[in-house]
């Protein structure tokens, strides 16, 4: 991810994942930024069609507080909707992963409540599900 990204990636991440959350533009691009300024091992990868970012996913130390002590977390992972079933969503989580396992991580965490059949597909398992804000939730976790 690059600084002229962030926009971009900003707005899709609020329209997938904060609609009706308050979140704004600003802090989500503020977020983002903070990815691109940290140490490396925390990271924001980009997938593109014609060189326009059409998705995106993290890896983060740390997620939806303080539903689980865990770390590290795949997180965000979005693609625009006129983008989805080319495997470009997968191909995004196996980037996060290969980063993960560079970084030297064995197990990678997320939270989903409605991808479960696609990220089992590639090799997660359900840990256990949970509620956060009422909201049904799985805790995922993939052995690297």
């Amino acid at each position: 991810m690059v600084e002229r990204d962030v926009e971009t990636l900003a707005a899709l991440r609020l329209a997938a994942f904060f609609q009706g959350t308050g979140r704004t533009l600003q802090e989500d691009a503020a977020g983002l930024r903070g990815l691109l300024a940290g140490d490396g091992f925390e990271a924001g990868f980009v997938a593109r069609h014609r060189g326009q970012p059409i998705g995106s996913c993290l890896l983060v130390r740390s997620e939806i507080d303080p539903a689980h002590d865990l770390t590290p977390w795949l997180a965000g992972l979005v693609v625009d909707e006129g983008h989805r079933g080319r495997g470009i969503g997968a191909a995004l989580v196996r980037t996060v992963e290969a980063h993960a396992i560079a970084a030297g991580v064995d197990k990678l965490h997320l939270y989903t409540w409605q991808a479960r059949r696609f990220y089992e597909v590639l090799g997660w398992s359900v840990v256990e599900p949970f509620e956060q804000d009422g909201e049904p939730m799985l805790l995922m976790s993939r052995q690297l």
